[in-house]
């Protein structure tokens, strides 16, 4: 008798174990299985992108007026979208704090799109950066997202400064990045372009 108690008082311990185990590892995921928001605003979860993502994205950059003034203003092709998802995804080791998260409804948990806390080459400086469907434009979500993350560069990373840059006829992102608290420097070179540099300091 005492040989079956032990045993079973073992057996209740790595039950124990077990279901703190799968506790923790059910609340770093949300009720769709991807990985739980390490973010949160008032309307918004933000978290790490996956490559099972891809579709989203690929719905994201396949809108002509979404992507009009990023980089050439053409859609991207699938095959693109899956390698830079993968550098997305790598990069989350190579520069913890930072990266590419995809940004989701609190209420409904649709995808809304991506923001970004990045390098910003050819300098050292971190851009603040979001896109967004264009089903949810005008809503507040831009400056929602990116007002948060501008808090976290300064309160939970330590960082002195944020930027953004834009291409100069991109009037909404900038009203945007006004709204957030950073101001137009002028212009600057990034990115092998010409852009409208915005850029904040944190309150000493």
């Amino acid at each position: 008798m005492r040989g079956r108690s032990f045993v079973g008082a073992r057996d209740d311990k790595k039950r124990t174990r077990d279901d703190k185990k799968r506790t923790r590892d059910d609340s770093a995921r949300g009720r769709d299985g991807k990985p739980a928001p390490w973010l949160q605003t008032l309307r918004l979860a933000l978290r790490e992108f996956r490559t099972d993502d891809a579709d989203d994205l690929f719905r994201l950059n396949s809108d002509p007026r979404v992507v009009r003034y990023v980089g050439n203003g053409k859609t991207t092709p699938r095959v693109e979208i899956e390698r830079r998802l993968a550098q997305i995804i790598r990069n989350y080791s190579i520069y913890p704090g930072l990266g590419n998260w995809s940004a989701t409804r609190r209420d409904t948990g649709a995808f809304v799109g991506w923001y970004s806390l990045k390098y910003c080459p050819p300098t050292c400086d971190v851009e603040v950066g979001y896109r967004l469907l264009r089903s949810e434009w005008g809503q507040g979500f831009a400056t929602e997202g990116a007002t948060e993350l501008v808090r976290y560069a300064f309160d939970d990373l330590g960082l002195d400064r944020v930027i953004a840059v834009t291409h100069r006829d991109n009037r909404a992102s900038q009203h945007v990045l006004m709204k957030v608290g950073l101001t137009d420097r002028g212009w600057g070179h990034y990115y092998g372009r010409r852009l409208r540099l915005f850029a904040v300091e944190r309150s000493r």
